[in-house]
């Protein structure tokens, strides 16, 4: 990676406050008392304001220019006015947010009050991503949401009109009740939304969500019964690659589709492995070190976690898990994240940051890949075929078992 990528900085912010918890829902977010939500702001803004310290401490690169912020969640609409305000004031005072930077807010459809959508333009917020998962009431209604289409659609008309063009709409195939039938209707839906931006999720099934334990473990409660089949899930993923593609949202990454220019800025940094600083619950951080190693010049990546239980977060400012990562875990993760962009990976930049032997190695399981009809190599790009993309996880356990083989044997 060229160094002029690593001289900005992206900033995520974690707001874990919802008003009810999805049935599908696997991240560190829940239903809080509203007098915790000064609290955690508090928590933040001291955050970033130690920052600095932290990194110096650490051995890290923290870059000031800021081009990138995600608030994410949870809901951070639900935050007062002035609590949005206090939060931007602090991100501007710590850091150089860049005047052209992209700031996106996670927000639920129906959870935008006028005094809050007031205070995210004020705080120049220039993009929202609105988490929809289904156009069909009752297919929201069961997985826990709190929104109808027609809020859905009221609530894109109120941004537009604040001049917040630049949205996103989520969708996840798999809900419980939902058919193909229903899907084509949700997906219609969006496209006649005229969103520049959409997310598709397949439905993921594991234990960190209460629909997904009680489709590991039978009950009804969550109506897993309902839930669609493989088969019939991966044919809703395959159709909204060709049905959004067909109405200008052209796929570039795995679960990202959008119009000409309007990529998600900040999500792109995560997947091109360009540094970002996540504050608040259950927050990553991946910053480079400022002195590289001495036998090789590479730099290592310290990656940075903090804690997913609210209490501990907010009583324990120490509460996070760091490790190092190698150049040769970095060059694995070049691999499974560029991947997942349509764009693939270019192996002779990676040669130029990892070394000839190191990437050789890789392209021995492209090669595997390509056999299997699950990537393509033009000799100088590497991408996934649709299979591919829809076995994903697959593919990436293979690079990470190559890893794994290979530690083991230079530990003999």
């Amino acid at each position: 990676m060229a160094d002029f990528e690593r001289d900005r900085l992206g900033l995520y912010i974690s707001v874990p406050f919802c008003r009810s918890k999805c049935t599908y829902c696997n991240f560190a977010s829940g239903v809080y008392p509203a007098s915790e939500h000064a609290r955690y702001v508090d928590r933040l803004i001291e955050d970033m304001a130690a920052a600095g310290a932290w990194a110096a401490r650490m051995g890290v690169d923290l870059p000031r220019q800021v081009d990138t912020i995600y608030l994410g969640g949870g809901t951070p609409s639900l935050l007062a006015p002035e609590l949005i305000a206090r939060l931007f004031a602090a991100m501007r005072a710590e850091f150089a947010v860049e005047p052209d930077a992209e700031i996106t807010v996670e927000c639920a459809p129906g959870q935008i009050s006028d005094a809050a959508l007031e205070a995210l333009v004020h705080a120049g917020v220039n993009r929202v991503s609105l988490g929809v998962q289904s156009f069909i009431d009752r297919e929201a209604q069961v997985s826990g949401r709190l929104h109808s289409r027609a809020v859905v659609l009221d609530d894109l008309s109120r941004l537009r009109r604040a001049g917040i063009a630049n949205l996103n709409v989520d969708l996840i195939a798999g809900l419980a009740g939902q058919t193909f039938a229903s899907w084509q209707e949700s997906l219609s839906v969006l496209i006649d939304a005229g969103v520049p931006h959409a997310s598709i999720y397949m439905l993921e099934v594991d234990e960190d969500s209460r629909l997904g334990r009680e489709m590991l473990a039978g009950g009804a409660r969550y109506h897993a019964e309902l839930v669609p089949g493989d088969d019939t899930i991966a044919r809703m993923y395959e159709t909204a690659i060709e049905r959004l593609g067909g109405a200008g949202l052209r796929q570039y990454e795995i679960s990202n589709f959008a119009r000409r220019g309007r990529s998600s800025r900040h999500n792109l940094r995560y997947w091109q492995r360009r540094p970002y600083l996540g504050l608040g619950l259950d927050a990553s951080s991946a910053l480079y070190a400022v002195q590289p190693e001495a036998s090789t010049g590479a730099r290592y990546v310290l990656r940075s976690t903090t804690s997913g239980d609210l209490k501990a977060f907010l009583d324990n400012p120490e509460a996070a898990e760091t490790a190092w990562l190698s150049p040769e875990r970095q060059h694995e993760e070049a691999w499974f994240l560029g991947l997942r962009l349509n764009a693939g990976v270019r192996p002779a930049a990676l040669r130029r940051e990892f070394g000839r032997e190191t990437v050789a190695r890789a392209l021995a399981v492209v090669d595997r890949l390509a056999d299997e009809g699950l990537a393509t190599s033009d000799g100088r790009t590497v991408r996934l075929t649709a299979q591919g993309r829809l076995l994903s996880n697959d593919v990436f356990q293979q690079f990470l078992e190559t890893a794994a083989e290979e530690s083991a044997l230079a530990a003999c």
